[in-house]
């Protein structure tokens, strides 16, 4: 006991400043503490989603252009192909307008549990941050943008591209200023395939951004409900395609097969092989019908019409019978020896 009093006692009191040099040692810690909900939650939306939903957003442009050219089919054909661009940015517009504009998602992007929101305003604070996925969508001036920039410019291109190729601007005879034009264009036209190129790259790594105008305006697609899945099951389309190519498989080879020579190969394998499955003895059996002038073939003494049998041998040099799968190797007319 004297032990410990004397140690206390060579020891002394505690600074005056003791508490606060404690404080400014342990402010650090606690301000990591209470600023630990400040964490930015990295979220990884599916490639293939982003992919599938511009396709299908192709896929319905494609789908409402084709009901409308319904309607116009009674006038005079091809008064609608020369206002195709314009037909189709309207029909892009519509799309726009009930989708976008409204902050709803577009049918591709609903399909596959997707919508836009705006990155630059993404919040990262407190009890706001959940799944990652919050956040608001995309502003008016980002609205418009991409209305000007993905309908506007896709319609300017195109009625450029037409006008250019009518006035022939890429011909020598044209005048230095056209062929200046056309150059322009076609350099236009390589950047931003380049361009595309390069983001395509930076999408492909990073999982963000799409497209040139996504990244422009900062407009990102994350999940619309982080407990929903896309609505769309790709695997009927996958039996429907393995079908459709089965049958265009069929429909390529069957014209070159030959249906007699089929039957010579298949006549060895069929059950009943006996010359009752061919009908009456007393008919041809490539005609089914009575001889007028009836031939026999040789050697197996079968009756049949002069002109199935003739047209037969003459055409092969080893016609088999339909009925005994024998070679033929000459003709008779029936009764004459």
């Amino acid at each position: 006991m004297s032990l410990v009093e004397s140690t206390s006692a060579s020891e002394g009191p505690p600074p005056q400043d003791a508490w606060h040099a404690e404080f400014q040692r342990l402010l650090p810690l606690w301000e990591s503490l209470r600023d630990s909900s400040k964490v930015i939650i990295p979220i990884s939306i599916s490639r293939v989603n982003q992919f599938d939903a511009a396709r299908l957003d192709v896929e319905m442009s494609a789908m409402l252009k084709e009901q409308l050219v319904k309607v116009f089919s009674l006038m005079k054909p091809g008064l609608l192909f020369q206002y195709e661009p314009e037909l189709d940015a309207f029909l892009e517009f519509l799309i726009w307008r009930f989708s976008i504009w409204v902050d709803k998602p577009t049918p591709g992007n609903a399909l596959m549990n997707l919508r836009y929101r705006d990155e630059r305003v993404v919040p990262i604070i407190g009890k706001e941050v959940r799944t990652g996925l919050e956040g608001p969508g995309l502003s008016v001036s980002q609205k418009i943008f991409y209305c000007i920039s993905f309908v506007g410019g896709q319609y300017i291109w195109s009625r450029l591209q037409s006008f250019s190729a009518f006035r022939r601007w890429g011909d020598l005879e044209q005048r230095p200023l056209a062929r200046r034009a056309w150059g322009l264009v076609q350099n236009a036209e390589g950047l931003y395939q380049a361009a595309s190129f390069f983001n395509l790259l930076l999408f492909l790594y990073g999982g963000r951004y799409k497209t040139i105008v996504e990244r422009i305006l900062k407009a990102r697609l994350v999940y619309g409900s982080p407990n929903m899945n896309r609505a769309v099951s790709f695997e009927y389309m996958n039996r429907q395609l393995v079908w459709n190519e089965f049958s265009e498989m069929l429909l390529l080879l069957l014209p070159l097969l030959n249906s007699s020579s089929v039957k010579k190969f298949l006549l060895p394998f069929s059950k009943d092989k006996s010359a009752g499955s061919f009908g009456d003895e007393a008919d041809c059996p490539i005609c089914r019908s009575s001889p007028s002038i009836p031939f026999i073939a040789l050697p197996c003494q079968h009756r049949y019409c002069y002109y199935c049998l003739h047209t037969r041998c003459s055409a092969t040099s080893s016609y088999r019978c339909p009925r005994c799968n024998e070679v033929v190797v000459a003709i008779q007319r029936q009764g004459s020896v």
